[in-house]
C-alpha cells in the first residue's frame, strides 16, 4: 500500500487506486453531455458505487439506493416522458438512479437526502479521478408516479438524482466561479 491508500484493505476486498488527488478531481470534475457509446463496465461501476458507500451518514443509516438502469427500463422511462426527456436520456451510455430510503422522522429523512446527495458527488468524482464523464440531473420525469413504478422506487425512497456516465466525448472548459469571500461570513 502506498501513502495515497492505493491497495488498502477493507474487509476482504482491495480498493482501486484513483488517477488522481481528490483536489485535483475536485477542481478539474466537469458536468459532461457529450459521452462516447460504449457503457461503462460493470466492474467499474461496481468501483465507483463502493466508494459511495463511504459518504458520511448520521447514525449509519446508509439510506443510499442505486439503481443502474438497462435497455428495457430505459425504453419505458422514454415512453414515459416528453419527446425531449426521451433525447436527454440517451445521451450518456450508463445512467445510475440514486435515492435515499426514508425511514426515520423528518429530521433523519433530510440528514438521508443530504448523505445520499454526498454519495452522489463521490461518484462523480471517482468517475472523474478515473478519465471518465459525469453530469449530475434532477429530471421532473423521475418524480412522477409512471417513473417512479418503473425504477421499482417504494413509498418512502426519495430521488435525489440521476447520474449519467461514460467516456467523454468532448472535453467542457471550466466555467468561472466566485470568489470564497462572495459566499462566506466569518460570524464572531
Amino acid at each position: 500500500m502506498n501513502q495515497s491508500g492505493c491497495g488498502l484493505r477493507v474487509g476482504w476486498e482491495a480498493l482501486p487506486c484513483a488517477t488522481m488527488d481528490v483536489e485535483t478531481a475536485i477542481r478539474t470534475r466537469r458536468t459532461h453531455k457529450a459521452y462516447a457509446s460504449e457503457p461503462l463496465a460493470e466492474d467499474t461501476l461496481v468501483e465507483l458505487l463502493e466508494l459511495a458507500r463511504w459518504a458520511p451518514n448520521h447514525h449509519l443509516t446508509e439510506p443510499w439506493r442505486f439503481r443502474v438502469i438497462g435497455p428495457e427500463t430505459l425504453r419505458l422511462l422514454s415512453a414515459a416522458g416528453k419527446s425531449n426527456e426521451a433525447e436527454k436520456l440517451r445521451r450518456a451510455p450508463t445512467l445510475v438512479v440514486a435515492s435515499a430510503r426514508q425511514d426515520g422522522d423528518s429530521h433523519q429523512n433530510r440528514e438521508d437526502v443530504l448523505a445520499t446527495a454526498c454519495a452522489v458527488y463521490i461518484v462523480l468524482l471517482a468517475a472523474s479521478a478515473r478519465g471518465l464523464a459525469s453530469y449530475w440531473r434532477t429530471p421532473a420525469l423521475f418524480e412522477t408516479a409512471g417513473a417512479r413504478a418503473v425504477l421499482g422506487l417504494e413509498e418512502h425512497e426519495e430521488f435525489v438524482a440521476l447520474i449519467h456516465l461514460g467516456r467523454p466525448a468532448t472535453s467542457p472548459a471550466a466555467k468561472e466561479r466566485r470568489g470564497v469571500s462572495d459566499y462566506t461570513e466569518f460570524l464572531p
